[in-house]
């Protein structure tokens, strides 16, 4: 990783640890799915659209939020609905038309 990646992450982390707290929500949580959210984000934004993509987190984080107060029982939630995200994402088509 360059310096410049390096500072990135850090500035991503201080923001999260920041908004985590903020909205008292376990870091424990986030940090099990980010290479899984991060990689989700970047797939709906190369695939079926690029303005979904944030949405899409959106959705996944909503979707997990109610399964448990246990965090690692929403860690895995999360990374079940990702999952399944990206099943919808294999599925998607690539020619810019929109399925239903």
């Amino acid at each position: 990783m360059t310096t410049d990646e390096s500072d990135k992450m850090a500035v991503m982390n201080a923001w999260l640890d920041a908004v985590c707290a903020e909205l008292g929500v376990d870091r424990s949580v986030m940090d099990a799915n980010t290479t899984g959210l991060l990689d989700l984000i970047r797939d709906v934004a190369h695939g079926p659209s690029r303005p979904g993509a944030p949405m899409t987190a959106f959705l996944v984080g909503l979707a997990s939020a109610t399964a448990s107060v246990d965090p690692t029982v929403q860690a895995q939630t999360v990374a079940e609905r990702v999952a399944a995200v990206n099943r919808l994402i294999d599925g998607w088509p690539t020619t810019g038309s929109v399925a239903h």
